[in-house]
């Protein structure tokens, strides 16, 4: 068992989108823990609900309910309850990487500005030491001083993602949420993303969030793993122990589902088919049940709480592996 401390503990969250007649409930009672540190791995289809709770935790979305506790600052704090001014103090720890470094960097603006912004916005590095700053920003991303009289346009895809990794690090963050950040990139730039994040988290000892549709990425970078399926979590494993044996049926499918180099080795059965449901008109019961291959006629009548497996290893199914 880890001895390190809790850094984030999301408690109950969730958040409903649209009017009470017909509400869409995109994130429904998710519950787990970040360790100081560490790499949770945020994963599940596109609609499942990763980006809002990325959202939520920066509070860029505010919560419908529930609790986001965070225990970086010298007392606990709620972060779901606290007003933008009273969340202001906390911005410079808690940092985002945007999905689409071409929409996230201001095109007006230089680099040296944009980095000069974020110092300027929490009174670090003032006078004589914002240059040096900035120049030394841009070399702990892989850029160079004179790329900092650059407007956004001059760079590539994975140079600009870089400015945004350099403008999350500039206010000296203890917690990263990476939203997708390799999603809009080549595949052929991606590695070095993927290394420089991780370089960047052992160099300076930065806690992560990050959140991903690619499975490989997240096997390779992160130390545990939440499996979300419309906005609820069916899976909490550490990488190895999830990738080796998965427990719940909609993670073996996302895992089967996994493109593999050969195009000769044969294709698991458990693929997944259909699609997901509509969150404003779910199952009833286990969300997944509609997919599932194993599904019984309990499960439409209730979901299966999250219960232990192993070390570590949690799963929301009524069947047992």
């Amino acid at each position: 068992m880890s001895k390190r401390k809790t850094l984030i503990e999301l408690r109950g969250l969730s958040k409903t989108f649209g009017s009470s007649a017909s509400p869409i409930q995109a994130v429904s009672g998710v519950g787990f823990s970040i360790l100081k540190g560490e790499t949770v791995g945020l994963v599940g289809e596109s609609g499942s609900g990763k980006t809002t709770i990325g959202r939520m935790l920066s509070r860029l979305t505010d919560p419908s309910a529930g609790q986001m506790l965070y225990y970086g600052g010298p007392e606990e704090a709620d972060l779901a309850t606290l007003s933008q001014r009273q969340y202001r103090p906390l911005r410079a720890q808690i940092q985002v990487v945007f999905q689409d470094p071409y929409a996230s960097l201001n095109p007006r603006m230089r680099v040296r500005r944009i980095l000069a912004e974020a110092l300027d916005a929490h009174g670090l590095a003032r006078g004589a030491a914002r240059l040096p700053r900035i120049y030394e920003l841009l070399r702990q991303v892989g850029l160079n001083e004179e790329q900092a009289e650059r407007f956004p346009h001059e760079f590539s895809g994975g140079q600009r993602q870089r400015i945004g990794i350099a403008r999350a690090l500039a206010v000296e963050p203890e917690f990263i949420i990476a939203d997708e950040p390799l999603s809009a990139l080549d595949v052929s730039i991606q590695a070095q993303v993927i290394n420089l994040l991780g370089e960047i988290k052992e160099r300076l000892g930065l806690t992560m969030l990050f959140i991903s549709h690619d499975l490989d990425v997240v096997e390779y970078l992160c130390d545990r793993v939440v499996v979300l399926y419309l906005g609820r979590v069916v899976e909490i494993a550490p990488t190895q122990a999830l990738y080796a044996q998965p427990r719940h049926p909609y993670t073996q499918a996302l895992l089967a589902a996994s493109p593999v180099p050969d195009p000769r080795a044969p294709r698991p059965a458990n693929l997944l088919e259909g699609d997901l449901p509509s969150p404003a008109n779910p199952p009833s019961g286990c969300v997944f049940r509609t997919r599932c291959p194993l599904a019984e006629a309990r499960c439409a009548q209730a979901g299966m709480e999250l219960r232990q497996h192993g070390e570590g290893h949690w799963q929301a199914c009524w069947r047992s592996y």
